[in-house]
């Protein structure tokens, strides 16, 4: 029997065969806006603009990152025992915006690079009785990285 997948933060990704983060963009300005709760618009001269839902670019690259060698702060729920890990700022090139999100299990982070291409996958955040709840992550196109 399977462990059921749960997403983390409900809406903010589809869980699909290819996962994809759920944004929006502005009708008249184009701009782009993740998560969708964001309030403010890019556009002085229609700052309530109409806004449709879009799925975001499933490939970026990699605008900076860090090993994080402490344990997030509650509501997050860190493993015990903690184990270091590694977010990463993925520039994704249509919607020119950066999204942070883990780097994808397996990989190693001293083989990361600026500029490198990644792609987004979901992987487990926690477990719990429910199931496996996942988030995005980031991984390296590149399979010689991992």
């Amino acid at each position: 029997m399977s462990t059921p997948r749960i997403p983390a933060v409900e809406g903010w990704f589809t869980t699909g065969g290819e996962p994809a983060l759920t944004g929006e963009r502005g009708v008249e300005s184009g701009s782009y806006f993740f998560p969708r709760a964001v309030a403010a618009s890019a556009n002085p001269h229609a700052p309530f603009e109409e806004r449709e839902e879009v799925l975001l670019s499933r490939h970026g690259k990699v605008w900076s990152y860090t090993t994080n060698h402490y344990a997030p702060p509650p509501p997050y729920v860190a493993p015990d025992p903690f184990v270091p890990y590694t977010v990463v700022a993925v520039e994704l090139e249509r919607e020119q915006m950066v999204v942070l999100g883990l780097l994808a299990d397996g990989v190693d982070p001293a083989r990361l690079r600026v500029g490198q291409e990644v792609e987004l996958v979901l992987g487990t955040l926690f477990e719990d009785d429910e199931g496996a709840h996942v988030v995005w992550k980031w991984r390296p196109v590149d399979p010689e990285v991992g």
